[in-house]
């Protein structure tokens, strides 16, 4: 299993989530999955990629598109 630390994953959301926002939401237990061994915190890869597919948006336009689509089959 690959892990990130904190400044990897903010490298992966092209810095728009701050250490600040990281640390902020571990205190609350919100935002992606991670795993604490001692005062090493560490993102699995794997966590961050569910994280993403929860947070992913479906505009309607995306959605007519299948619909149609799947029409013509």
């Amino acid at each position: 299993m690959k892990y990130f630390t904190p400044e990897e994953v903010i490298e992966r959301y092209r810095d728009a989530i701050s250490l600040g926002t990281l640390r902020n939401w571990r205190s609350m237990r919100i935002g992606p999955a991670f795993v604490k061994i001692g005062k090493s915190i560490l993102y699995p890869v794997s966590e961050l990629d569910i994280w993403d597919q929860k947070n992913t948006v479906t505009c309607r336009a995306s959605k007519r598109l299948v619909e149609v689509a799947g029409d013509r089959e």
